[in-house]
């Protein structure tokens, strides 16, 4: 649209000065209204990935190019651990119920297992090759169960390291994150087969297909209502799946937000907007509150619930973690 010119240049610099004066009115209001910490990682470049609190009352993380798992204290003083294998890229990250953190390498096809002390104890080499293990949690069977993004499976590990392997029936259904389910199952996003899929400890797998078109689910985790809760990459949705399989979307606010990650704290539930560089806060009944992060275009992606009432998050692009108050 064109604009009338006013006579000499009182209308440019009238337009000037609101454009450099609306900026600071709205991230003044967006600070107030919100604290956001954020620590940078030693290492620049890392690309952190996934993060999970640890039975040691620490914070861990996956550095996904930087090949290490990084921990970092509530207070902010952050260790990273070389893995042993190299060019592995880890990602998933989770405590066991072993107490030993159990992590994905996406490109050795291992699962690996660390102490909170930082020693590397082994990786597991996964049956089908090129399967590249994604997410990981602990299942109520006393064993962790892991996705297999390129191998269509979800996958078992004891804790003494055996693998069992059971295969998805939708054909590229590209599973991405698991989370343990109220009902003593897991479930699971299927990022390709727009689906999420439910897994009994016996083996036992059933999807549910999701109403939005190529909403590319990613993200899951057990909602402080009983539900599971997911997102939708590309529905720009979030998702509430009963443990029946009814499924309800909420629209986030902002368009194409691309969210990542979700974790449920006290009667909410967060999740990352990674290509908008928020954060989020959802309610049960479906209302969501946007957060802007400092650091524009960081691209947050895990996030998880911390000790003493603490949200974190990574930032992928710029190596930081970020932290804020869960109320």
């Amino acid at each position: 649209m064109r604009l009338t010119r006013i006579t000499g240049n009182l209308f440019i610099i009238l337009l000037s000065l609101f454009i450099l004066i609306l900026p600071i009115s709205v991230q003044a209001t967006q600070a107030a209204t919100r604290k956001i910490v954020e620590y940078q990682l030693p290492t620049p470049g890392v690309d952190p990935d996934n993060i999970t609190p640890g039975p040691d009352g620490n914070l861990w993380f996956t550095e996904l190019i930087g090949n290490q798992i990084g921990r970092i204290t509530p207070g902010g003083t952050i260790t990273e651990f070389p893995v042993p294998s190299s060019a592995s890229h880890p990602v998933g990250i989770t405590a066991g119920p072993d107490g030993k953190l159990w992590f994905t390498e996406s490109s050795s096809n291992k699962i690996g297992k660390m102490t909170t002390n930082g020693k590397f104890i082994a990786a597991y080499a996964i049956p089908t090759s090129g399967s590249r293990p994604y997410g990981i949690t602990p299942g109520p069977d006393g064993n962790l169960w892991f996705t297999e993004n390129g191998g269509n499976n979800i996958g078992k590990i004891t804790t003494s390291g055996t693998i069992t392997e059971y295969p998805i029936p939708t054909p590229g259904s590209n599973p991405f994150s698991i989370t343990a389910g109220p009902d003593g199952n897991l479930w699971f996003t299927e990022n390709g087969g727009n689906q999420i899929g439910k897994i009994t400890t016996s083996g036992t797998i059933t999807e549910y297909p999701i109403p939005a078109l190529g909403a590319a689910p990613t993200g899951i985790t057990q909602g402080p209502d009983g539900n599971l809760w997911f997102t939708e990459f590309h529905g720009n949705n979030i998702g509430k799946i009963t443990t029946s399989g009814t499924i309800s979307e909420y629209p986030i606010p902002t368009s194409i937000s691309e969210p990542q990650d979700i974790t449920s704290s006290h009667q909410d539930l967060w999740f990352t907007e990674y290509d908008v560089a928020k954060i989020a806060r959802i309610t049960i009944n479906g209302r969501i509150t946007e957060y802007p992060i400092p650091t524009g275009f960081s691209f947050p992606t895990g996030i998880t619930n911390g000790p003493k009432g603490t949200i974190w998050f990574v930032e992928s692009q710029y190596s930081k973690i970020g932290k804020t108050r869960s109320r």
